[in-house]
């Protein structure tokens, strides 16, 4: 799917920022990598070489700019429409799985020898995974240096550096500049220092979000499915808790009303700052192709109203496979505030407290959310009759809960999204309505489908469009490869005045499950 030189070099030309993130553009006169829709002047075509990944650039001698920062553009949205090695592998590397494990960590969660993986990256990308994950390294390096006062040797192993001068040579390679003077060139042109944040231990970053971004619908979802103790949201900030390698960690987001989300995490361990901004942008999908999106299904006849009212849809991820799994489970055939009900329960019995100085405002305290959603392990081990939920239900919750817990089901972003629906289906009580929304949100499919969704069925008929199962699958095949995006759509246009009825509405007949 990697855009070919000419339309690389038309989008350069036009300073096209929807391409931001997709590749990057070398410029062989200056030494220096641009994200394409750099101010300064195009050059020659002859003069550059475009790349998939900026890794690709550093491998081959080039530094970023330093006025179009192609560090800070949204990631590629490649990597979340493929299903294969490379892409999974992506997502994996972006999680840190290499800062953690190394290299044979990553290999071994995709099924590969560490060889036959580096060849993978290499033949497609022009870099490793060591020089994808250093490059990865370097944006975080430099998010922290410009907009935290942590002291260097914070910075450095926060951003998964082995040492403070694998650190300093790194940032000497990749930008041209030592650390401190970076720190200082962004205090000379803010006119401020830099702060940890405006609360106790806060790192406040600034995510960029690839336009349009329909900000109200993403939080809005999020918000009315929002788990409570785990899960705030005051129609203007969602925060939420994060299960991370290190420790617990806590997430506020916002949008900021200048087309990016502004983030404050508290970490028990700043190296898991990568993971828990990675998981952030996924919940809420920030590196979509709205465009590409909206393009097709607004060529649709079905959904063209649809997306002309909601342009930048995005199709909200999960922070947590297995906690995604337990929601999906719980929401079966239930209403979504019964669903967020008993979830708020299970939490109450068996999630652990956070415990991290945050605040000092008692006022921001009482908003912030207290616990972990639990694990699959301590969901397995709970007594049955303690489940507030029908006897069929305990026994799916418990069962997928132990396969998670022994290993026998994962649920991360390098598995195989076909493999996980048939595994999850060999579960007892687990069906493909189930299997196909863990697959899109906690995997990141665009190309999901609910057809026998309670939901779905309603959209249609307002629509004046059959909504059965048969009818609504022939409908969607002409809206792959973006039909998650299509069923948020639906989703979202129950939340609006109905229009005038048909004149010969369809039968219903019996519902199906509903979105948890």
């Amino acid at each position: 799917m990697f855009v070919q030189d000419d339309q690389c070099y038309a989008a350069v030309q036009s300073r096209d920022s929807r391409f931001d993130g997709w590749f990057v553009t070398a410029v062989h006169t200056t030494g220096i990598y641009c994200r394409p829709s750099c101010p300064a002047t195009t050059p020659k075509r002859q003069n550059i070489s475009f790349f998939p990944t900026a890794a690709a650039a550093q491998q081959r001698g080039f530094r970023a700019c330093k006025r179009c920062r192609p560090d800070a553009s949204p990631g590629s949205p490649e990597w979340n429409v493929r299903a294969d090695v490379v892409a999974r592998a992506m997502r994996l590397i972006a999680d840190g799985v290499i800062d953690r494990d190394g290299v044979g960590g990553l290999a071994r969660r995709l099924g590969y020898s560490e060889r036959h993986l580096n060849r993978l990256l290499t033949d497609e990308l022009g870099a490793g995974p060591l020089a994808v994950a250093r490059a990865q390294r370097a944006q975080t390096a430099r998010t922290l240096i410009e907009t935290t006062s942590m002291p260097m040797t914070d910075v450095a192993f926060a951003a998964g550096f082995a040492s403070v001068r694998q650190f300093n040579d790194t940032v000497r390679e990749v930008f041209a500049t030592s650390p401190t003077q970076l720190r200082a060139d962004r205090l000379r042109r803010d006119g401020r220092s830099p702060v940890v944040g405006g609360r106790s231990g806060a790192i406040s970053l600034r995510l960029p979000v690839r336009g349009p971004f329909d900000a109200d619908a993403v939080f809005g979802f999020l918000g009315t499915r929002a788990v409570p103790g785990v899960e705030t949201w005051d129609g203007a900030t969602y925060r939420r808790t994060l299960r991370l390698a290190g420790g617990p960690a806590i997430a506020e987001l916002r949008a900021d009303g200048q087309g990016a989300v502004a983030c404050t995490l508290w970490l028990t361990e700043t190296a898991d700052l990568q993971s828990a901004v990675q998981r952030c942008r996924r919940l809420l999908d920030l590196d979509a192709d709205p465009v590409a999106v909206d393009r097709q299904l607004g060529a649709d006849p079905v959904l063209a109203p649809l997306v002309a009212a909601r342009p930048g849809l995005r199709s909200p991820g999960a922070v947590d496979g297995a906690e995604l799994l337990v929601r999906a489970i719980l929401g079966q055939q239930v209403s979504v505030a019964g669903a967020r009900t008993v979830a708020g329960r299970l939490a109450e019995m068996v999630g652990d407290r956070v415990a991290l100085a945050v605040s000092e405002d008692p006022d921001h305290v009482a908003a912030l959310p207290v616990l972990l959603f639990p694990s699959a392990a301590a969901l397995a081990d709970i007594d049955p009759d303690a489940l507030p939920m029908p006897m069929a239900r305990r026994r799916a919750l418990l069962g997928a809960c132990r396969a998670i817990a022994d290993g026998d089901v994962v649920i991360d972003l390098g598995v195989d999204r076909d493999g996980l629906r048939t595994a999850l289906q060999r579960l007892p009580g687990i069906g493909p309505w189930t299997a196909q929304y863990v697959s899109m949100r906690a995997l990141g499919d665009p190309d999901v489908f609910m057809p026998t969704d309670l939901g779905v069925r309603h959209a249609l008929e307002r629509l004046g469009h059959d909504g059965s199962p048969a009818a609504a699958t022939a409908l969607a095949e002409r809206w792959s490869p973006w039909r998650s995006y299509a069923l948020h759509h639906l989703w979202q246009s129950l939340a609006t005045p109905s229009p005038t009825p048909p004149s010969n509405p369809p039968t219903r007949s019996r519902p199906g499950r509903t979105r948890s």
